[in-house]
């Protein structure tokens, strides 16, 4: 969960967002090297009166600007083919979720139970509880199986739309008449909240998306009173 004069991100509630984490950290020390050495370099261009006659001709210069961008590029691109690898890695999920955007609030259904489906809006201000965020809070959660793959199915009515989590690390486009997916596994139970990242009309930041992980069982109580309920 984001909070004020936060200066990094939120805690990782999944391996993805982890591994996004710790891939954001070994970027960043690349670009801060590649800083330090064109800065030296400036520096030393400016403050020194020795020149080197083989400047415009020097096949060593030449070898070291080719070689060394491109053993930096490998070093960022294979780590990165590895999590976008692992993002877009889908093997026998236990539960599969139909989230569908609308103007402006949520539709979820799982596919996996008949009838289980709901629609969350947000909660108005007004409405909020004590300790609960405001345009944050929603009127149905969705609720997930905690330590299990979770595919969720994105698609929109009307307009374009997106569903994404930060603390999941997941972030997926809702197009109308096109059926995304996007998997996510959450570590730890709790609540993460996350919200439409499409501009999407007048009530585009009125679409929060709370999840809701908790263990199996209070999981398959929940499931069975929403079915009862519908």
């Amino acid at each position: 969960m984001a909070h004020p004069t936060q200066l990094g991100f939120q805690d990782a509630a999944s391996p993805v967002m982890e591994e996004l984490l710790h891939f954001h950290d070994h970027a960043l020390m690349i670009v801060f090297l590649i800083s330090t050495l064109v800065l030296y370099i400036i520096v030393a261009m400016v403050t020194t009166k020795l020149t080197n006659k083989y400047i415009l001709d020097s096949q060593e210069i030449e070898i070291v600007w080719t070689i060394l961008p491109a053993v930096i590029l490998v070093l960022i691109a294979l780590p990165s083919l590895r999590i976008l690898y692992l993002m877009d890695e889908i093997n026998d999920p236990h539960l599969t979720v139909k989230a569908l955007g609308h103007q402006w609030y949520w539709s979820y259904e799982y596919t996996d139970y008949e009838d289980l489906g709901f629609d969350s809006y947000m909660i108005p201000t007004q409405d909020l509880s004590p300790g609960q965020f405001r345009l944050l809070e929603t009127d149905n959660r969705m609720v997930v199986p905690m330590e299990a793959p979770v595919r969720v199915l994105i698609s929109a009515e009307d307009v374009l739309h997106s569903w994404a989590v930060p603390a999941l690390g997941v972030k997926m486009d809702a197009v109308p008449g096109r059926l995304n997916q996007a998997t996510f596994i959450t570590a730890r139970p709790g609540v993460f909240y996350g919200q439409c990242s499409e501009i999407c009309g007048a009530n585009h930041s009125f679409m929060p998306i709370v999840v809701e992980a908790v263990p199996l069982e209070h999981f398959e109580n929940w499931s069975s009173l929403m079915l009862e309920d519908a």
